[in-house]
């Protein structure tokens, strides 16, 4: 009798699957661009301009998403950064690119010319190519409070929200070697600059003689918590044998998780930061990875990209497969992915990477960290 309620939940899951499966839609274009932020909407941008058919598919989860505005965007100053996705979205639509909302699960290789995409709810994408733009997650240090206020008395970037916390009494908690690092740029913004070295972190201490030095206040010991004040701000960090230290702002260093989890059965390579703090999708030049027919742009490929870079990164490597996908280079139009068949000859990713070193105007700009 107790098998009978789990066999009958099985079969209908199973009549779901089929209805599903059923009523799934399968699209089919030039380019699939996994990952709808700056650097996907930045190479579909591209590709659409090259009048080629692409679909991108954004999760809606950009890394920027908890903060309230984004910064050193020349144009797009303090614009809030879901303002700055629906321009980008409007913008790559006139051109004919389609955005759908939806998660790619996995992407797998059919013959020699194509790509499948498979996304949550049972639809698929074909494809010829891949622009990979699903960027990374911020993993936050274990310590309680920390999340809570993540995007806006907590940060990480002085050069992404710096500015905004600019001669406020500033924390940062150190909780690995890297996070020394960006000590200095923080004295540069204020006069009332704490060092917490975390519990564990092995530091190189002729650094921290120097932040001595210059009048920076560094404490030793493991960080209990940050304490919120009664207005829901930051007001102190609370580290053990040294109490209460008050904090407008705190400052953490993040180690971080690309999202690569859809093109992992294709073998795509990833390899360590020089950070030490995670991996990236390993990248030539032109954005290729180390599988044909796969390209990768934005934080997925350097975690170190402002929203200006990780554009610039996109619109980089979103000319790559515009010419790939012509296999000679000539273009072509492409009809609407509901009339017609993908071509198949792909082309050498090196064509367009060796005519933009012969034209200064299609260097892409690297302003900034």
């Amino acid at each position: 009798m107790t098998n009978k309620p789990h066999q009958h939940e099985n079969h209908e899951h199973s009549t779901s699957g089929q209805r599903q499966a059923a009523n799934a839609i399968e699209r089919a274009c030039d380019v699939a661009v996994i990952g709808g932020s700056a650097a996907g909407l930045a190479a579909a941008l591209q590709l659409g301009r090259q009048r080629r058919s692409v679909i991108v598919v954004d999760a809606g989860e950009p890394r920027n998403a908890p903060a309230a505005h984004m910064h050193s965007y020349l144009g797009h100053e303090g614009i809030a950064p879901s303002e700055f996705l629906e321009i980008g979205r409007n913008e790559v639509r006139s051109y004919g690119v389609e955005v759908l909302a939806g998660r790619a699960l996995d992407v797998t290789r059919i013959g020699d010319d194509r790509f499948r995409v498979e996304l949550a709810g049972g639809n698929t994408v074909l494809a010829r190519r891949i622009v990979l733009a699903t960027g990374l997650v911020d993993v936050l240090p274990d310590i309680d409070g920390v999340a809570e206020h993540w995007g806006g008395d907590v940060i990480h970037c002085p050069f992404c929200h710096g500015y905004e916390i600019r001669d406020q009494r500033i924390v940062t908690v150190v909780t690995s070697p890297v996070g020394l690092h960006s000590a200095g740029l923080f004295r540069q913004l204020t006069n009332r600059l704490t060092i917490v070295i975390h519990t564990g972190v092995d530091i190189d201490q002729p650094e921290v003689d120097v932040l001595r030095r210059a009048g920076v206040d560094v404490v030793a010991g493991p960080v209990e918590r940050l304490v919120t004040g009664a207005d829901g701000r930051l007001a102190a960090v609370e580290v053990t044998d040294a109490g209460l230290i008050a904090a407008d702002a705190v400052v953490v260093a993040t180690r971080f998780e690309v999202r690569a989890d859809a093109v992992a059965s294709l073998g795509v390579a990833t390899v360590a930061h020089m950070t030490g703090l995670g991996h990236v999708v390993d990248v030539d030049a032109t954005g290729a990875t180390s599988v044909p027919g796969v390209w990768a742009a934005g934080n997925v490929t350097d975690p170190s990209q402002q929203v200006l870079q990780a554009a610039a990164s996109g619109s980089w490597v979103g000319g790559t497969p515009a010419t790939a996908a012509t296999g000679s280079g000539a273009a072509t139009r492409t009809a609407p992915s509901s009339q017609r068949s993908l071509r198949s000859k792909p082309g050498a990713h090196s064509i367009l990477a060796l005519a933009r070193a012969a034209t200064p105007c299609g260097s892409p700009s690297k302003d900034g960290p």
